[in-house]
């Protein structure tokens, strides 16, 4: 029906219906799951499609009478799932693949997912390989590429970096250059499993995730420099725990991260200077800290209800949950305080990527 010109007010009215229409079916459409776990400064990340097939990235410490497997399962609990579909290990260090066989011991796996052979020449390191290839023998397991995909169910995840390589191009996105690698100093040349971390993308609808395991600085600038060609995120789980050999600036001016997530421990990661460098990336809205950073200061410290297990108070294995709707809405829930800070879809103005379905 043509609305006549002389009808301002009912014009309002069917705008406002048409909005409230759209807000209501944002909030029922399926929402993707993101569980930052707590493993005391290592990685465990929970993904969860609406499909209810579930990505887990990486596995935290070995040890601790089984802790971070413990919450692991804890979180898959909240979650309403039994069995992980895929378990991706960015890469061998104790912090992140050291949980893998206390956990695979109590959950079934579908596939396990890395960038192959270890690559660091020392003795933990190796230790540590070991202990996974004995933990997921006679399972299937795939070695991961730049530009190639885990098949998560309903939610597109792309690799865009592996065993010290990176992509230089994503669907959907024009490569744009990136006018802060000028500046920006060479950083040291990485032995470690660090450099060989696998990273990620995913893409729900207009939603973007990206988690880049300890990637260090001279990989992430041979992703991102001279162009980018990765699209603005609206989530981001800060590189290596925030430490300052991670991070860099044209980084953070490629992917314009809407709100972070630091994984950090209480004396692990969150140095001042990388944690300036996140809050200062244009556009960030959020910055959530898994633990407070205690070799830091108060200036470089998030305020205390965007951190899960503040100083001072019992470290009880505080999480966040997102839950991301496919319009590229989503909330952010602190189970500590019960709070979620709701972020609706981001404006214009940011590179992005052209939805594909």
């Amino acid at each position: 029906m043509r609305i006549p010109t002389f009808c301002p007010l009912l014009r309002s009215l069917l705008a406002l219906v048409a909005l409230t229409g759209l807000s209501s079916a944002a909030q029922t459409a399926p929402q993707l799951r993101i569980y930052s776990v707590d493993v005391e400064g290592g990685q465990s990340t929970l993904i969860v499609a609406p499909s209810g097939d579930s990505l887990l990235v990486d596995t935290g410490w070995p040890g601790n009478d089984g802790r971070d497997a413990a919450r692991i399962q804890e979180a898959m609990k909240s979650a309403g799932i039994t069995r992980i579909g895929h378990l991706l290990t960015t890469h061998y260090h104790r912090d992140h693949v050291g949980g893998l066989p206390q956990l695979v011991a109590k959950v079934e796996v579908g596939e396990f997912l890395d960038h192959g052979p270890n690559r660091e020449d020392s003795d933990v390191t190796r230790e540590d390989f070991a202990a996974y290839l004995k933990a997921i023998q006679g399972h299937p397991r795939r070695t991961l590429h730049p530009g190639d995909s885990i098949a998560l169910a309903g939610v597109q995840v792309l690799v865009v970096a592996a065993d010290g390589n990176a992509v230089t191009s994503v669907p959907g996105v024009q490569p744009a250059p990136n006018g802060a690698c000028a500046a920006e100093q060479p950083w040291p040349d990485d032995p470690t499993e660090n450099a060989r971390s696998v990273g990620f993308l995913l893409t729900y609808g207009r939603f973007r995730f990206l988690d880049l395991g300890d990637l260090t600085g001279q990989k992430e600038l041979a992703l991102v420099c001279p162009a980018a060609p990765l699209p603005a995120v609206d989530l981001f789980l800060v590189s290596h725990h925030g430490l300052n050999r991670s991070n860099s600036t044209p980084l953070l001016a490629a992917i314009h991260p809407r709100v972070a997530v630091m994984n950090n421990g209480t004396r692990k990661g969150g140095s001042p200077e990388a944690w300036q460098r996140v809050q200062d990336a244009k556009g960030l809205e959020s910055l959530w800290q898994i633990h407070t950073a205690e070799a830091s200061d108060a200036a470089h410290n998030s305020p205390e209800p965007m951190i899960a297990n503040p100083k001072g108070l019992p470290d009880a294995g505080a999480y966040f949950k997102v839950l991301a709707s496919p319009d590229g809405s989503f909330t952010l829930n602190n189970t500590r305080t019960g709070e979620v800070r709701r972020y609706p879809r981001r404006s214009s103005g940011f590179r992005t990527a052209v939805p594909t379905k």
